[in-house]
């Protein structure tokens, strides 16, 4: 090894001790489903006051589709979902017939399906310990690539018992304790889809979650790491009403076609025979209402939905509110029970998410446009001084400015 390439492995080790040595702490929460101007109904009182004393932005941009898999996986790789590989909740690889499925613990849990690198394996790769409570694909089997700790998903586990596990991981001592942690809170989701976004239940689950805010900053104060935390609260995409009012049967319409039809909801990804792309195409674009249709390949570059090889050749989109069902959907429209639903296109304002950040590492009292969430990987690599993983979609120049720069 010549004298210059043992200077630069002499600082890197260096860098990497110092960084674990004295790292600063992150709590990086998402509320699911929480769309963005459910701050704005004088409900949250104690997010307000991490408003008054932190960062607030306008909204936080989702990646396309707007569901929860594919966002919490674009929030801590900062990729887009064509290039992390969670491109829906459920889907199929075309190559080799394996279906990934949000809620089956086997396909979550395998690595191959995950090709960005989390944030807790960037720092983890630094020497910084990391926790995480439900955030998705944290449950991943591959020892290497896991938080150093983690629980695995029950819906049903009380949300003060994530917040004071929280509490416990914080507590450890130096040596055993993590830095960074995240976790995940259903309930403006689940919520939002069964009541709607503009519900009485919905403003309670508000509150609610509001409500674990406030725990979270008792208990941080009575071990004495309140002045010392960053908190950061997210949203993987907002909500909107659906009705079954409010739906197009698009398997009623290629009846003369062989085809694979993946999802249903705001988005469709249909497989057609090969012959027979142009055709489903073309008989989808001459009778569309309510909808677009894109071949994978013309897909709008805003989307970032096209490079992937397990995105299918025909993409179709519902406008918001309305729904793309299927012929057995149809035949139980009386049992239609979602009053609210996510995954439209995300440049609509309903399904934005939100950003609080409180604590030493951000501005006071500084609100802001909407942030993509993409760029929040490249915030918390910048917080913590680590290198970013390469080929990454986040920018660190459009969120920096949150920073304190003292």
């Amino acid at each position: 090894m010549n004298s210059k390439k043992l200077f630069l492995l002499i600082l890197l080790l260096i860098f990497s001790v110092g960084s674990a040595k004295n790292p600063p702490y992150v709590i990086l929460i998402s509320f699911d489903g929480f769309r963005w101007d459910y701050l704005n109904r004088n409900i949250t009182p104690n997010i307000d006051k991490m408003i008054s004393e932190g960062v607030r932005a306008l909204s936080l941009k989702p990646a396309f589709p707007t569901k929860t898999f594919p966002n919490h996986i674009s929030i801590i790789t900062g990729m887009y979902t064509e290039h992390h590989g969670i491109i829906a909740n459920v889907f199929t690889n075309p190559e080799t017939g394996k279906e990934y499925r949000l809620g089956d613990t086997v396909s979550t849990r395998e690595s191959e399906w995950y090709k960005g690198e989390a944030f807790w394996e960037t720092a983890q790769k630094h020497g910084i310990k990391t926790a995480s409570y439900f955030w998705p694909g944290t449950e991943i089997t591959d020892s290497s690539r896991k938080p150093t700790y983690r629980k695995f998903y029950d819906h049903f586990k009380p949300y003060r018992e994530r917040i004071d596990t929280v509490i416990q991981w914080l507590s450890l001592p130096a040596g055993k304790r993590p830095y960074f942690i995240s976790v995940y809170f259903h309930d403006t989701d689940t919520y939002g889809h069964d009541f709607g976004p503009n519900s009485p239940e919905i403003n309670n689950s508000i509150m609610r979650l509001d409500s674990l805010v406030g725990y979270l900053h008792e208990l941080l104060n009575k071990i004495n790491l309140s002045d010392s935390i960053n908190v950061i609260i997210t949203s993987d995409h907002g909500m909107t009403e659906v009705s079954p009012d409010r739906v197009i049967n698009i398997e009623s319409l290629l009846t003369e076609y062989n085809v694979l039809i993946e999802d249903h909801g705001p988005v469709m990804r249909i497989t057609p025979q090969k012959n027979d792309i142009a055709s489903v195409y073309n008989l989808l674009k001459s009778t569309h209402d309510h909808y677009s249709v894109y071949l994978k390949e013309n897909m709008p570059e805003y989307y970032h939905y096209s490079e992937s090889s397990l995105i299918p050749p025909v993409i179709v989109i519902a406008d918001l509110g309305w729904s793309l069902i299927n012929d057995g959907i149809s035949e139980n429209l009386k049992s239609w029970k979602y009053k609210g639903d996510h995954g439209y296109d995300n440049n609509t304002t309903d399904m934005q998410g939100v950003f609080i950040a409180e604590g030493p590492a951000f501005k006071n009292n500084y609100e802001t446009g909407t942030l993509l969430n993409i760029d929040i990987y490249p915030l918390l690599c910048k917080i913590y001084n680590l290198p970013q993983a390469d080929n990454i979609d986040g920018r660190l120049e459009r969120i920096e400015y949150i920073l304190n720069e003292k």
